[in-house]
């Protein structure tokens, strides 16, 4: 009976690796720069500081096969969104600087988002993803981001509107 109450404690059971234990430590956030995904982003931060954890802030940048057939700079342009959006959360970091203290990182990945992200949250073993509510109405038929990530079940997923 003594040895029931030590297991349901947590006590004697062996140490290892258990996600969202004590607390999130790394939380993946994904940005696009549309403002359901900087909503997202300042809620990932905000849950991130109190947590201790880590944020990791994911821009995962699209493959557009039909733009690099006709030509067009795809690579370039998407390099410079991620520069964008790096430059402007170094800006909104130093803006609290001194007032709320975090750790963070930008991690940014080529190809579709939902595949982006799930590598992302796979590789940095995210507790939490967060993510903006999809601003396309296309989405709401077909599916989102966010919506296939909840569906895969593998992290808790808050979708910020």
């Amino acid at each position: 009976m003594n040895e029931e109450k030590n297991q349901r404690r947590g006590e004697g059971i062996p140490a290892g690796f258990e996600r969202g234990t004590d607390g999130p430590k790394v939380i993946v956030v994904g940005v696009d720069g549309s403002d359901t995904s900087w909503r997202a982003a300042a809620y990932a931060a905000g849950l991130a500081r109190r947590q201790n954890a880590l944020l990791a802030i994911v821009y995962v940048q699209p493959v557009l096969a039909g733009g690099a057939a006709l030509g067009a700079p795809v690579a370039e342009a998407t390099e410079e969104v991620a520069e964008e959006l790096l430059a402007e959360i170094r800006a909104a970091t130093d803006r609290v600087r001194g007032i709320h203290e975090m750790r963070w990182e930008f991690h940014t990945f080529r190809g579709d988002p939902y595949a982006g992200l799930v590598k992302a949250a796979d590789e940095l073993t995210a507790d939490a993803v967060i993510v903006g509510a999809s601003e396309q109405a296309g989405h709401r038929i077909i599916g989102s981001v966010a919506v296939r990530l909840v569906k895969a079940g593998r992290w808790p997923v808050t979708v910020v509107p």
